[in-house]
């Protein structure tokens, strides 16, 4: 029996969600409200987050005899569904209510839904969680739907589908300003644990990023698996990196990204004492791991480092040939790999997924009027590309450095490309390379509707960068860009390099 006051009792800490699939916990709420009003949204709230098999609420009269009875059961998952039923309240001595027999009829009833949604599937199932953090106008006008949005969550989705996660489920909030400790706030955070439950989802993932006050409250509060659009990417990066060098950047950036939000639950009696001599407190685990962090990011930049300098060593070579660089540039799955492939014969991975090339790869190309260059794909972009990320893919950003030529790739096909092509613009501008010569391709004509292809075909500059219609699958579409680029480089004075005997496309060390 727990006393509480007039208004709440204190329930002990029995964890959350985490109890059987289709099974509720064995355990019932019976409290007593003293005004003999309903049963309360913490009522309701604490019978979804602790699955209990219900929650009932006895309503007291004046003079303290029992008045109405009011309870509370779970529902199974139903899409726009409410997570509960109220039944409808009757006096207490007149309850014809048998608890056992409405538990048994309502396990089964789960069992019938839960076993469809996941038992055939043993990927992680995902809520994902997109907050729009935008200030008010002025006036308190009243705002019309948040521009992009649809884009951020096909995107969010798109990326979940690339790292083999299962989405169960999206909620979105707009919000004047983030909460400081929960991101969304706690009567928010209470719907999408609620909304996780109904789901029998695993894991919750945020975009915006979250901080590691934010990621570390929202843990401690769902008892669930917490993480963020980073380091989603983060961990597609770790599962498509192929190259010693590429796996070695991938992990700097997890550590680096991570080693902030270490975090132990309880640390207390975790510090260990070193026997005579030694006494004292020592080293707690937390503190143990990050400094083992720490050592362990100082020795991947140092042998990063040393892939660099090979690297560096065959860009001079390159350079010493008289070779001119051009380096192909894009959001990602705009069909970079593809357009590489097409136009040198090549073979390099090209999948319709998020980041399916990660490590640089170059090759040599001969255009139309017998000048060759190197030609080199990028991983590719995205909006807010994590800084710790491209900090430590080096690799393929020392390749932009060198470029005498950008080809933007843009997927005319996609409605956000507008979107895309600004991100891809904002972040070849924080590399330093907004002065650098580029040509805009529009890619994916053929998924265009007819009208709107023949005008992508006749745009011939969007201001002061060419632009040249393309299909990268079709190698016939592709003769107007060599031009192009042959033009550009010519403009650069770049003079023609004779390569006899050497076929197109052939390979050169990346």
């Amino acid at each position: 029996m727990f006393v509480g006051d007039a208004s709440r009792i204190n329930l002990p800490e029995i964890g959350r969600i985490r109890a059987g699939r289709g099974r509720f916990r064995g355990l019932r709420l019976v409290h007593t409200h003293l005004r003999n009003e309903p049963l309360t949204r913490d009522d309701l709230v604490d019978l979804a987050l602790l699955r209990l098999d219900l929650v009932a609420a006895i309503g007291v009269w004046p003079d303290g005899k029992p008045a109405d009875l009011h309870v509370a059961h779970l529902l199974p998952p139903v899409e726009g569904g409410p997570p509960w039923r109220l039944l409808p309240s009757e006096p207490f001595f007149r309850s014809t209510l048998d608890p056992a027999a409405l538990i048994e009829a309502l396990e089964e009833e789960f069992d019938r839904v839960a076993p469809a949604v996941v038992a055939t599937d043993k990927r992680d199932r995902a809520l994902l969680i997109v907050v729009d953090i935008r200030r008010p106008p002025r006036g308190g006008a009243p705002r019309g739907p948040v521009a992009g949005s649809e884009s951020r969550v096909n995107e969010l989705k798109e990326l979940c589908r690339t790292a083999g996660v299962r989405v169960m489920g999206v909620l979105e909030q707009r919000r004047p300003e983030a909460d400081p400790k929960t991101l969304i706030g706690r009567g928010k955070l209470e719907e999408v644990l609620i909304r996780a439950m109904q789901l029998d989802a695993n894991v919750l993932i945020f975009d915006p990023d979250l901080t590691p006050v934010q990621a570390h409250a929202i843990a401690d509060f769902t008892d669930l698996r917490v993480i963020d659009r980073t380091m989603l990417i983060l961990d597609i990066f770790a599962q498509r990196a192929k190259s010693r060098d590429g796996k070695l950047q991938v992990e700097l950036a997890q550590l680096r990204y991570r080693l902030p939000r270490l975090h132990e639950k309880n640390t207390m009696m975790s510090r260990l004492t070193g026997g005579i001599g030694g006494r004292g407190p020592g080293e707690t685990k937390l503190e143990e791991n990050r400094r083992r962090a720490r050592e362990r990011i100082h020795r991947l930049e140092k042998e990063i480092d040393r892939f660099g300098e090979q690297r560096a060593g065959r860009r001079a070579e390159r350079v010493r040939r008289g070779l001119p660089i051009v380096a192909i540039v894009g959001y990602t799955n705009a069909g970079k790999s593809t357009l590489l492939n097409t136009l040198t014969r090549s073979d390099v991975l090209a999948e319709d997924r998020l980041f399916a090339t990660l490590d640089p790869t170059t090759r040599r190309l001969r255009l139309p009027r017998e000048r060759e260059i190197i030609i080199a794909d990028t991983v590719g972009f995205i909006r807010d590309l994590p800084r710790d990320l491209a900090r430590a893919f080096r690799a393929t950003l020392e390749e932009l450095d060198e470029a005498d030529l950008l080809l933007h790739v843009v997927d005319a096909a996609d409605p956000a490309h507008e979107n895309q092509v600004a991100a891809v613009e904002a972040i070849l501008a924080d590399l330093g390379l907004a002065e650098t010569r580029r040509i805009r391709v529009m890619n994916k004509i053929d998924l265009l509707p007819p009208a709107e292809a023949e005008r992508v075909r006749h745009m011939h500059r969007d201001g002061d960068l060419p632009v040249v219609a393309v299909s990268a699958k079709d190698g016939a579409t592709t003769a107007a860009l060599l031009e192009a680029v042959e033009a550009a480089l010519a403009s650069q004075g770049f003079e023609d390099v004779a390569a006899p005997g050497q076929p197109d496309g052939a390979s050169l060390p990346s």
